[in-house]
């Protein structure tokens, strides 16, 4: 009998997904089984998450629509962080901070809320990687490059993640040689995560961004700012790799969410045929 595995888990579900046109709501909400159109139905995505996470205590970092979703997940046994201001990943795993403080689990799984098909094994994969390393990054190789975060690789180490609005810019040989491509999933020590969390706060970005119909300058975080931190002080940054890139896509688009739901009943009639 394989080894049950655990871990403590933290859920991004803060964000507007304002990418999702003609839906309002809070998109880790939306249905994996469509009904009469693709925002409505049932099985929510967060429950397909959650249920392949590890054994553990798993905390969701929520803000909009906060209270809808406290109403649907109420039954999973998740705890919630409410992130006060929509300020980047880092601002979320920075929510996150008490959590982590109080649970008793050494190893951390940290993922988002729209990214349903991150199996299992693929997470346990992430968590035995940490017996010999404080950080892992979860990689993949898209079909298509474009506006992926890379991941940046010598020796088998992660050096940094370089988003694309930057390494787009690097000579055309230097990106021909990028394979590793970041998820936005990450396995952590909690000891080493809590001691960089504090480092993650004194480096916020300036970032234009919409907020009640006007552009203004925000202060947000960037988990990814994790990486090149711990990668500078020696730490051990290394990375997994997924073989199919569906099993992270994340769910932003209206196009992304059909697409999902065809995945998810092309697995179920696979499972029901065996």
């Amino acid at each position: 009998m394989m080894k049950e595995i655990y871990a403590a888990s933290i859920i991004f579900a803060a964000g507007y997904g304002s990418r999702m046109k003609g839906f309002s709501g809070n998109k880790i909400l939306l249905p994996l089984i469509p009904g009469s159109n693709p925002f409505e139905g049932e099985y929510p995505i967060i429950f397909e998450i959650v249920r392949n996470l590890p054994k553990g205590p798993k905390v969701l970092v929520i803000h909009h629509k906060k209270e809808e979703v406290i109403k649907v997940t109420h039954d999973l046994g998740v705890f919630y962080c409410d992130q006060p201001i929509p300020n980047g990943t880092g601002g979320a795993l920075i929510t996150a901070q008490e959590f982590l403080e109080h649970t008793d689990q050494e190893y951390c799984i940290i993922t988002m809320g729209d990214i349903p098909f991150v199996m299992e094994t693929t997470y346990h994969t992430l968590i035995h990687h940490l017996k010999d390393q404080d950080f892992i990054v979860l990689g993949f190789t898209p079909k298509d490059k474009a506006q992926y975060g890379i991941v940046e690789i010598e020796n088998e180490a992660v050096q940094r993640i370089t988003e694309w609005k930057y390494w787009k810019e690097y000579p055309m040989g230097m990106q021909r040689r990028f394979e590793v491509f970041n998820s936005g999933i990450y396995a952590a020590r909690r000891s080493v995560l809590l001691t960089y969390i504090k480092e993650l706060k004194k480096k916020p970005h300036q970032v234009e961004k919409e907020r009640d119909g006007r552009m203004m300058v925000v202060d947000e975080y960037f988990i990814t700012d994790l990486v090149e931190l711990m990668s500078n002080d020696g730490r051990k940054v290394g990375f997994s790799l997924v073989e199919e890139e569906n099993e992270v896509m994340g769910i932003d688009t209206l196009e992304d969410l059909v697409l999902a739901q065809a995945i998810f009943a092309n697995r179920n009639e696979e499972i029901k045929r065996f």
